[in-house]
């Protein structure tokens, strides 16, 4: 067992998995109607295990960093194959993007040679006929009539394989004191480039494990970190530990995970009342990726 900050870090490692990523820019005429489009597009994008994709607010952009000088946010979205993810990634732009007031979207990655998915492509359909297409150095956007001007959107977006399930645990002393930490990790985080936290506030509650006793379900609930279960399961909870929560990382590479990992561990054992870090393994049954925490803690990732 290692330690970092006087707390506790146990010897296991983190086991993430391949996903295919992409990046959407959306901008707007100001940042607040930016987020609300962010905000809306990523929604109900919390796992793949029951969502169309996994997806969050990467950071908020200034009028120098957005295509159109204006101010905006940078989604990621994540999936397991490029089919699924330019369907879920087409249904939430033309939902929840389109929709939204002064809003236009555009690839914010490069990707890789033919691993591309389309996306204005197969929006501009809504135009009903009345839509126009545009090749702007070498790149095609399409611009459909609204009721409030015109809503701009780049043909094809870029794809990259990245990583999905970066994660580690945090024991404390009570549900205050872990969510208190939690909370000190999500803030960390969020300013690491490249990740997202895809659950609500970027925190679980619910950690899981892989399988389940009833057919049919992928995951289940991780009974060895229920408090409620101390006396009745095979416990990993150490004496005075009476609450966990579980920070979930997905990003466009493994370096940048781990990036997210080490500020998010680092952040969370500063705080008091943090017995222990761990995080979730599953004796490799879940993804090849293996981010051992020990290592993270003697040697971070720059």
């Amino acid at each position: 067992m290692v330690t970092l900050n006087s707390v506790e870090v146990e010897e296991t490692f983190a086991e993430a998995f391949p996903m295919t990523a992409l990046r959407v820019v959306v901008t707007a005429e100001t940042l607040a109607w930016a987020r609300v489009a962010g905000q809306a597009a990523t929604g109900y994008a919390a796992s793949v295990i029951g969502c169309d994709a996994e997806a969050g607010i990467e950071r908020d952009l200034a009028p120098a960093d957005t295509p159109d000088g204006r101010p905006g946010v940078s989604l990621l979205f994540f999936s397991f194959s490029r089919e699924a993810l330019q369907k879920a990634v087409t249904n939430r732009i033309a939902n929840c993007v389109l929709t939204c007031a002064t809003t236009a979207c555009f690839n914010g990655l490069v990707g890789e040679p033919g691993k591309t998915v389309r996306i204005g492509g197969l929006l501009r359909y809504f135009g009903d006929g009345w839509q126009i297409s545009k090749l702007l150095n070498g790149q095609r956007y399409w611009r459909m009539p609204t009721m409030d001007g015109e809503f701009l959107c780049e043909d094809v977006f870029g794809t990259v394989k990245g990583v999905g399930g970066g994660n580690f645990l945090i024991l404390g002393e009570t549900p205050a004191a872990a969510l208190a930490a939690a909370e000190a990790a999500v803030a960390a985080i969020r300013n690491v480039p490249g990740v997202i936290l895809p659950f609500p506030g970027g925190i679980v509650r619910s950690g899981s494990k892989v399988g389940s006793k009833y057919k049919g379900l992928k995951a289940s609930t991780n009974e060895a970190y229920c408090p409620t279960l101390r006396g009745v399961v095979k416990s990993r909870l150490p004496l005075g530990v009476n609450a966990v929560y579980e920070i979930v990382i997905d990003g466009l590479d493994l370096p940048s995970v781990e990036r997210a990992m080490w500020v998010g561990i680092d952040a969370a054992t500063r705080c008091p009342g943090v017995r222990r870090i761990t995080a979730g393994n599953y004796g490799g049954r879940l993804g090849p990726y293996h981010i051992h925490l020990s290592k993270l803690v003697t040697s971070p990732v720059s």
